[in-house]
């Protein structure tokens, strides 16, 4: 098996502990889960008024003993009511100068020369952007009723900027926050050899900052089977048949705090601790002779069996069963 046999030396130029690099800006990809807040969320001039919405409307030169002054709520069917000398006007469905238009028109029927003021105080049909968003297979992100972005192979600002600008056509001059909430798309992995039971295979997230001391701490250790033989087994992006291998001294890093070859982990790593050749000898002995045994256990049995009923010891047996034991 090709792999760390001999002792472990530190290879040079490779980050470790003690002397970790920061890694390029992460690039959001599929299933990543980003952490989304827009923290404006003001409507533009294109808003259409809907039911529930409230508006500051304020109109001059009204009847005196009727001013027209306040925050009117827009009612059910899009109508604002205006007092009991001005009946009320639909504007549902219209943006903010449309129905400051349509104000407009409908007090004439009553006024002279009104002047109106209206503008948006409190918007219901606007969905507020806050939370968790998981990164789709198709590499966007859904923000409701206001459709998908792209940010596959984004850096957060650039995904920042995307989200704003397709916000833009919604809202004034909207501010988003964006942060990743889970690494998913960037892992490393760590495979416990199992003594010829099987391998076992531990997927973590990868955060930028973990060294081989912190991966076999999330596997909470080395197991009964485990060896100290181990080493990191880096792809090679250039040359997909080609890796790096790194040896790892176990007992250095723990025991002596030598932090050279505790190195820093990388997406796509594979750490492989190798199991206990004695451990490994012993799980194969114990596959070889497990057949055997069986079969010389069977074996025994069936012979025990078939001489406990043979004629020869019914006989004996019957006969000891019929002897009387003496009188007093």
């Amino acid at each position: 098996m090709r792999g760390h046999t001999g002792p472990a030396f530190a290879i040079e130029g490779v980050p470790r502990e003690l002397d970790k690099v920061t890694l390029p800006a992460y690039r959001v990809e599929p299933p990543d889960v980003l952490s989304i807040d827009v923290l404006l969320q003001v409507p533009d001039e294109n808003y259409r008024l809907h039911e529930g919405d409230t508006v500051m409307l304020t109109v001059l030169d009204t009847l005196p003993d009727e001013p027209i002054a306040g925050i009117f709520p827009v009612e059910a069917g899009g109508v604002l009511r205006l007092g009991f000398g001005y009946e009320h006007v639909s504007v549902g469905g219209l943006t903010i100068a449309e129905a400051s238009a349509a104000i407009d028109r409908h007090l004439r029927k009553f006024l002279r020369q009104p002047v109106v003021s209206l503008s948006l105080r409190q918007a219901t049909g606007i969905q507020r952007i806050s939370g968790e968003h998981c990164v789709g297979p198709d590499g966007t992100v859904t923000l409701g009723v206001y459709g998908s972005v792209s940010v596959v192979g984004l850096t957060l600002e650039e995904v920042q900027l995307a989200i704003q600008q397709h916000l833009s056509s919604r809202f004034a001059s909207p501010e988003v926050s964006v942060n990743v909430y889970a690494f998913n798309s960037k892992v490393y992995y760590v495979i416990t050899q199992g003594g010829g039971l099987g391998d076992g295979l531990v997927r973590l997230p990868f955060t930028g900052n973990e060294t081989v001391l912190d991966a076999i701490s999330q596997i909470n250790g080395l197991s009964h089977v485990s060896s100290t033989r181990m080493w990191i087994a880096r792809p090679c992006a250039a040359s997909p048949k080609s890796s790096t291998i790194l040896p790892v001294d176990w007992t250095a890093i723990t025991q002596e705090g030598d932090a050279g070859t505790n190195y820093q982990l990388l997406p796509g790593d594979r750490l492989y601790i190798a199991h206990s050749r004695l451990v490994a000898f012993d799980g194969a002995m114990a596959k070889f002779t497990a057949p055997f045994e069986r079969i010389f256990g069977v074996t025994l049995l069936g012979t025990t069996t078939v001489s406990r009923l043979s004629g020869k010891v019914l006989q004996k047996t019957t006969a000891n069963s019929l002897v009387l034991p003496p009188g007093p």
